[in-house]
């Protein structure tokens, strides 16, 4: 999967991810929720997901992952979204932005500045507006920067940190660059 650099929105896109056996979903219960607010740094310590938290959750990654599409020209078969209408996709970003009003603040992390929240929430809801929030600057920013893998398989999404990057891990890369070369050097008959 993409990395831990990426931006937490997009490492909520990429809780779908892909594998030889199939698309998965790292997000299927209320636990996995708060794990992974937890990992992200959203919540201070081990939150308690509901229910309606993770419903929350899935309907802000969808939404996200529709408008990611809309934003990368994406249109991979295995990275739709569940949420296919673009207007239903804007309308869950910005209710999910609008629950609690989130007062921005300037981190800094590994050299890096960044926008986080003054303190981080204790609920789960909270956490899930930072992410909307966050979402709204990255997807209204300059094309380019949000960009889909295309590399055989994958349904990730990242945040292209430099000019020649192409693909969200070195996996995907080494994948590509074999898939490119068995078909360059693929017999003529098998094509």
């Amino acid at each position: 999967m993409a990395g831990e650099s990426e931006p937490r929105l997009v490492r909520l896109m990429n809780t779908i991810w892909a594998d030889r056996r199939g698309v998965h979903d790292s997000l299927s219960t209320p636990g996995e929720l708060a794990q992974w607010l937890s990992a992200t740094g959203l919540t201070a310590g081990e939150s308690s997901a509901t229910a309606a938290h993770l419903e929350a959750a899935v309907t802000l990654r969808d939404a996200l992952r529709r408008l990611a599409a809309l934003k990368t020209e994406d249109t991979r078969p295995a990275a739709a979204s569940a949420m296919q209408d673009v207007e239903t996709a804007v309308a869950a970003v910005n209710n999910a932005a609008a629950l609690i009003p989130v007062q921005p603040a300037l981190g800094l992390s590994g050299g890096k500045l960044h926008l986080r929240p003054r303190e981080a929430p204790a609920d789960a809801g909270a956490a899930l507006t930072v992410v909307a929030v966050e979402a709204i600057d990255l997807l209204t920013g300059p094309d380019g920067v949000l960009n889909a893998c295309h590399a055989p398989g994958c349904v990730l999404y990242f945040v292209k940190d430099h000019p020649r990057r192409e693909w969200c891990s070195t996996a995907c890369g080494n994948r590509a660059r074999a898939a490119r070369h068995y078909e360059r050097h693929r017999p003529a008959s098998a094509r």
